[in-house]
């Protein structure tokens, strides 16, 4: 292959609008274009390594927020929506879901309060565990084509990035990709 360079689609969308159009601005396609196309690649990836391993995205979102809270791995349901970017009707459905598949037990917070507490069982702890594992391992494959200061340095730009966009959007929160 030596030092051919293979082609580059979203430059030849670039270069094509600035021949049809020169006065339209067009630097954000190259980066904008490319967080697209990464996050397609990534989001597919991660639902086939989750489909090995299983357990479909939502309810490793939920079994990953009880597991970081900590033992005991409870969490309040209100808690669970916050710390999940979702509503609490989509939190109402994980964890029926959880339950039923024996992950999560549920239990009234305290005497008299309708909260609700959402625990980590036996299984969903070792479940969890071993798919976080291979799914991070799995993105520290995809991005090995980075060198470890490469990898630091687009965490930064893009956390940079993210902070603006909220900024301008005046949101202070994201969901799922492609997630209202």
């Amino acid at each position: 292959m030596g030092s051919e360079r293979r082609s580059d689609p979203v430059e030849e969308i670039i270069a094509a609008w600035r021949r049809e159009r020169p006065q339209t601005p067009v630097d954000s396609i190259a980066v904008v274009t490319r967080i697209w196309q990464l996050a397609k690649h990534f989001g597919d990836d991660r639902r086939a390594v989750l489909a090995e391993a299983g357990i479909d995205p939502a309810t490793l979102d939920l079994l990953s927020v009880l597991r970081r809270s900590g033992e005991p791995y409870t969490v309040s349901t209100r808690e669970l929506a916050e710390r999940s970017l979702v509503t609490a009707g989509a939190i109402t459905q994980r964890v029926a879901r959880a339950e039923a598949l024996g992950l999560v037990r549920r239990h009234p917070a305290r005497k008299g309060s309708r909260a609700v507490h959402i625990e980590l069982t036996e299984a969903g702890h070792r479940l969890v565990e071993e798919t976080v594992d291979r799914v991070l391992r799995r993105e520290a494959e995809l991005l090995s084509g980075l060198a470890p200061g490469q990898r630091d340095e687009l965490a930064a730009l893009l956390g940079t990035l993210l902070d603006s966009v909220q900024e301008t959007l005046g949101s202070s929160g994201v969901t799922h990709v492609g997630h209202g």
